[in-house]
């Protein structure tokens, strides 16, 4: 998420934040949706911790692979500082199995908070229905969404496939508390359907929602107090038809319906797992895989049956009900539907505010899909339908993707990045409110290509993550300017220290306060800076693994307690650690020259951490145990450990001694 806007940044801040964009306490980060915002940008600005310098293989690697039950087709999402029960504050990963398990651990020590079945009695995982696009089971396929103001303390709404041992086969919508995983609002609810129309799968004038020819593969979105779930199909199995269903996030009511071929086939959102992108005014925009498109359209040049297969459609709720208000198809959308050539294999995405070379603020968003064209449309006229060519599009970049994408795009600093099958991972400056070319890395990416990542500090140490589908798979990381300089992947390090297992595909990397998250076959693999044991003396940095924030000598008086601050690379937040030759640290303050001390050494749980004139007593002295990619910091004289106090994730609070308890908030990253 994004820490603060910079004037830069700001016309981007407000409209995610309008489109259900969650901010996190300063200087943290929540991961709540599926690539960070409602924009779909994958992209974390507030990230301090992994810079350019850092990410490398001597200092970044794999630091824990937390074990579950079954493939993480879901995008792992992440809150910060969750209060768990009996726990206290603790950062927070969450994962989705096909085995329809979601699972809440901890994202410094992989310690598992609780883990609940979705499965009612006497059900089971869907078989692949003949499929071989997710097996071996279908559960929890779609990425979930969180809602931090929903229920007492969150909640986290969810998709599951089941079937019976009769061989009915349902789709659920869970709404879980995040802290414990209880079910909350009455739920779940059973997914059921209708839609006026003749299409496939019709009845009395209605197309009928049946649960068994359908998979959740699109993320979910939450807007406007509504979950919007997405439909696709198996394979292109026939009959279907393409969904989107919304509910209430607080009462799980059904809210909306809306069908995309309801008098034609097909035309399914499925989009590699990305979900329908919103912008701050409460529109929907989706791109369609094949189907129908009537090309038969009435006086506004919306088809006249209503049928969208292959294209990008906006929707908006009108008096209650989702209607499409916009599109865009190219000339040839039946001849590409027919082939299976479609724009619904990738997502769709936003783009902040740009100004064109007259002046005008345009509205954009950018997409692509099989037939190898990257194209851009403007979301306040997105061009309809041309029978003869593609000149109503805002721009088109033919053959810019070869191979076609399967993936989706990520956005950062006036950039977006895409990546085809089979190619290299390209970068596409945006200048004048155009796209060009601007930079690809050297490396090629076998099918289905990746979907990027970005991690960024505001505008600066910007780093492009992707993760490569082999075996085994490889986590990259890239200059976001310049794509042929690679920080780091997965397989330079020696004897295969930063391997994950098979790549798992369509999956999408998590970054959140220093640490990245991967889903695979059977866990969730977290990296992270390494830490160096034995510490070597020199000059560090000390940052809070729950809270982000760095450890701050406000002032050169000794005595005064130290406080968490805002990282400034000032030399109040730096600390020279020297060894004494018996396993001992002091810690003294580049600034002002004092030690960290605990005053008295008096062994009470909460004294102030204190800055101090040099003593040569126990009372300075500190040791380090590990945790995570972090350490505890343990006095001498007491025994206790430095902590943040309360859990804190406020600028200036002060810090406390306490009795170690492996809680997050006593652990920290030295760097």
């Amino acid at each position: 998420m994004i820490r603060s806007c910079s004037k830069v940044l700001f016309p981007f801040c407000a409209m995610l934040t309008a489109a259900g964009y969650h901010e996190a306490a300063f200087g943290q980060t929540n991961v709540l949706t599926w690539h960070n915002d409602n924009a779909r940008t994958g992209q974390n600005v507030s990230e301090t911790i992994l810079t350019p310098a850092r990410v490398n293989p001597k200092t970044f690697g794999r630091l824990l692979n937390v074990l579950v039950d079954g493939k993480v087709d879901a995008q792992p999402l992440y809150v910060t500082g969750l209060s768990m029960p009996n726990r206290g504050g603790h950062n927070v990963v969450f994962a989705a199995t096909e085995h329809d398990s979601v699972y809440a651990f901890d994202a410094n020590s992989g310690s598992v908070f609780w883990h609940v079945s979705l499965l009612k009695t006497g059900e089971m995982t869907s078989d692949s229905r003949n499929c071989g696009q997710v097996v071996p089971e279908i559960g929890i396929t779609s990425t979930p969404v969180i809602d931090l103001a929903a229920g007492s303390h969150g909640t986290i709404y969810v998709v599951a496939m089941s079937k019976d041992s009769r061989g009915n086969y349902y789709q659920r919508l869970h709404a879980l508390d995040i802290t414990t995983g209880a079910e909350e609002f009455g739920g779940p609810v059973t997914i059921n359907a209708s839609y006026p129309g003749s299409g496939e799968n019709s009845s009395n004038g209605r197309v009928i929602f049946d649960p068994k020819q359908y998979k959740d593969r699109a993320a979910l979105l939450l807007l406007n107090g509504v979950v919007y779930t997405s439909w696709g199909s198996h394979c292109d199995i026939d009959p279907y038809t393409g969904w989107i269903i919304g509910y209430d996030r607080l009462s799980l009511r059904q809210t909306s319906v809306f069908n995309f071929a309801p008098n034609g086939r097909e035309g399914a959102l499925w989009n590699s797992g990305a979900g329908p992108a919103a912008d701050s005014h409460g529109n929907i925009f989706a791109a369609v895989a094949n189907g129908t498109f009537d090309t038969a359209l009435n006086g506004k040049g919306f088809p006249k049956a209503g049928d969208y297969g292959n294209a990008f459609v906006k929707l908006t709720v009108q008096n209650g009900e989702l209607n499409a208000t916009d599109y865009w198809t190219m000339y040839n959308s039946d001849s590409e539907s027919g082939n299976d050539i479609d724009l619904g294999s990738g997502g769709i995405m936003l783009l902040p505010d740009e100004t064109d070379a007259r002046g005008t603020i345009r509205h954009l968003a950018v997409g692509a899909g099989k037939d190898w064209n990257l194209y851009m449309v403007d979301r306040d006229n997105m061009g309809r339908y041309d029978a003869t060519r593609d000149g109503t599009i805002y721009q088109q970049l033919t053959g810019a993707l070869p191979g076609g994408i399967f993936s989706s795009p990520a956005y950062f600093d006036h950039h977006v990045y895409f990546g085809p099958v089979s190619g290299a991972l390209q970068a596409f400056s945006i200048a004048d409110a155009k796209l060009e070319p601007a930079s690809a890395t050297i490396h090629a990416f076998p099918y289905p290509g990746v979907t990027p990542s970005v991690s960024a500090s505001g505008s600066s140490n910007g780093i492009l993550w992707a993760v490569e589908n082999t075996n085994p798979a490889v986590l990259h990381a890239y200059d976001v300017i310049d794509l042929r300089t690679e920080f780091y992947n997965s397989g330079q390090a020696p004897s295969g220290r930063d391997h994950f297992g098979a790549g798992d595909k369509f999956i999408a990397p998590t970054i959140a306060n220093g640490q990245l998250f991967v889903g695979t076959t059977n866990s969730v693999v977290v990296f992270g800076l390494l830490p160096v044991r034995p510490l070597p003396n020199g000059e560090y940095t000390i940052t809070g693994q729950l809270s982000t924030l760095v450890l701050d000598g406000p002032d050169a008086s000794s005595g005064t307690q130290i406080v968490e601050s805002t990282p400034n690379g000032g030399a109040n937040q730096k600390w020279a650690f020297v060894a004494n030759g018996s396993g001992y640290y002091t810690i003294r303050n580049a600034s002002s020259g004092l030690y960290l001390g605990d005053p008295g050494g008096s062994k009470t749980n909460g004294a102030k951490l204190e800055q101090l004139t040099a003593a040569h007593s126990d009372a300075q002295l500190w040791w380090l145990t590990a945790s995570g990619s972090g350490y505890v910091i343990h006095n001498r004289a007491s025994g206790l450990v430095i902590d943040d106090s309360g859990f804190s994730l406020k600028p200036g609070t002060g810090m406390q001694l306490w009795t170690a308890s492996g809680n997050s908030n006593q652990a920290w990253l030295i760097y």
